[in-house]
C-alpha cells in the first residue's frame, strides 16, 4: 500500500473523508455546511445559506472513481423530500491519477429510482436460473452503466447548482 493511502478495507476513512471534501466543496461555493459525525439520523451535512434561513439535508455516500456502484441502502427508497440530497462521492485512492467526481441527487429522484431499479432486480433471474432474494442492499449504477431501471446518473454530476437554487 502507498504512504498516505486509504486502505481498500478501510471504508470509515474513505467514508469521513468524503464527508469533509463534501463539505468543503459547499463551504467554497458559498454556503454553510457542518458535518454531524453521525449525530444526525440520515443526516451527514446539515448546509445552508450564510443567512442561515434556508436549510438542506445531505446523505454523503462513497465509492473509489472505477467503480461499477455506490452501495446507497435500504434507505435510499424513502423520499425525504425537496430539501434532501444525496451525493455520492467518489474519493481517488493517493496514487490514483482519477479525479474526484460528486453526483447530487435530489432525494425525489433517488428514492423513486433505487425503489423501481430494486423491484426489476428481484424480478429479473440470477445468473444460476434461480430467483433473487430480497436484502437490505441497494445501489446506484455509476455511469457509464445504468441501473435495473435504465436510470443514468451522469446528468448528476456535479451539479452543485441543485442546492445553490434550493438557498437562494
Amino acid at each position: 500500500m502507498e504512504k498516505n493511502s486509504f486502505p481498500k478495507s478501510d471504508k470509515t476513512h474513505r467514508g469521513n473523508a468524503s464527508q469533509f471534501f463534501v463539505a468543503g466543496e459547499l463551504c467554497r461555493r458559498g454556503l454553510v455546511a457542518v458535518v454531524t459525525m453521525g449525530n444526525c439520523p440520515n443526516t451527514d451535512i446539515l448546509c445552508s445559506n450564510k443567512e442561515g434561513t434556508k436549510f438542506v439535508h445531505i446523505q454523503v455516500k462513497t465509492f473509489r472513481p472505477g467503480d461499477k456502484t455506490c452501495s446507497v441502502g435500504r434507505k435510499a427508497e424513502k423520499n425525504y423530500g425537496a430539501n434532501f440530497f444525496w451525493i455520492l462521492g467518489g474519493i481517488p485512492t493517493m496514487d490514483s491519477q482519477k479525479e474526484f467526481e460528486h453526483y447530487i441527487i435530489p432525494s425525489t429522484e433517488m428514492s423513486k429510482n433505487i425503489k423501481e431499479a430494486h423491484s426489476k432486480w428481484l424480478k429479473e433471474i440470477g445468473k444460476k436460473g434461480q430467483a433473487h432474494n430480497d436484502s437490505s442492499i441497494r445501489t446506484a449504477a455509476l455511469p457509464p452503466r445504468k441501473g435495473f431501471n435504465g436510470w443514468d446518473i451522469s446528468r448528476y454530476l456535479d451539479k452543485w447548482d441543485l442546492i445553490l437554487e434550493k438557498l437562494k
